[in-house]
């Protein structure tokens, strides 16, 4: 896929934000008004309070679906623009235009470390990605405690503590997290 729009481009924090991902198929031919219905919604969505940005992913061709991602404070910024009446006339205005969503999720803070890319499988039991986390967290803590934190101890606790905090989060965000649900796929979503 390729990316056309994104917007705020962090992971979300298990601090209530919510993902929705909506897979939608677009009909050959179709596609530059898709494109353009698609974009006018994204807009209109990223006026509401407590959107936190967007993306539209096209299509890899085929038959494979194109994306469209929000981003929220927290459910209810999430529910109050899906009862909206400014989304309900985006898809009143829909007709012609030749698609039809195949697939929504919403994540919420951890699940979107497990989510597979095209996959609409729902996320794993809570307790399994606590496991999974705490089995990322475990080495990271460890190394940290011997390489990482000796080094910070002439710094102010503060500093010293969001160093320690900014270095585990990248570590957790982009190697621990996918090397464990890489690893732990076929027991988290058998």
């Amino acid at each position: 896929m390729t990316a056309v729009s994104l917007e705020h481009a962090t992971v979300p924090a298990d601090a209530g934000e919510v993902t929705l991902l909506i897979a939608r198929r677009v009909e050959p031919g179709h596609e530059a008004a898709f494109e353009r219905w698609a974009q006018g919604i994204l807009d209109s969505a990223a006026a509401f309070p407590g959107h936190l940005g967007y993306g539209l992913f096209r299509s890899s061709g085929g038959d494979a679906p194109w994306f469209l991602v929000h981003r929220f404070r927290d459910a209810e910024a999430c529910r109050a623009w899906q009862e909206s009446p400014e989304r309900a006339a985006w898809f009143a205005d829909c007709r012609g235009h030749h698609h039809t969503e195949i697939a929504r999720r919403e994540l919420t803070g951890m699940e979107t470390w497990f989510a597979e890319p095209g996959s609409t499988r729902p996320a794993p039991p809570r307790w399994k990605m606590a496991i999974s986390a705490t089995l990322a967290i475990y080495p990271i803590s460890v190394l940290g405690s011997l390489f990482l934190v000796p080094h910070l101890a002439a710094l102010p606790l503060l500093l010293s503590g969001a160093v320690v905090a900014g270095v585990f989060n990248v570590l957790m965000t982009y190697v621990a997290m996918p090397a464990v649900s890489r690893l732990l796929r076929a027991w988290l979503t058998p």
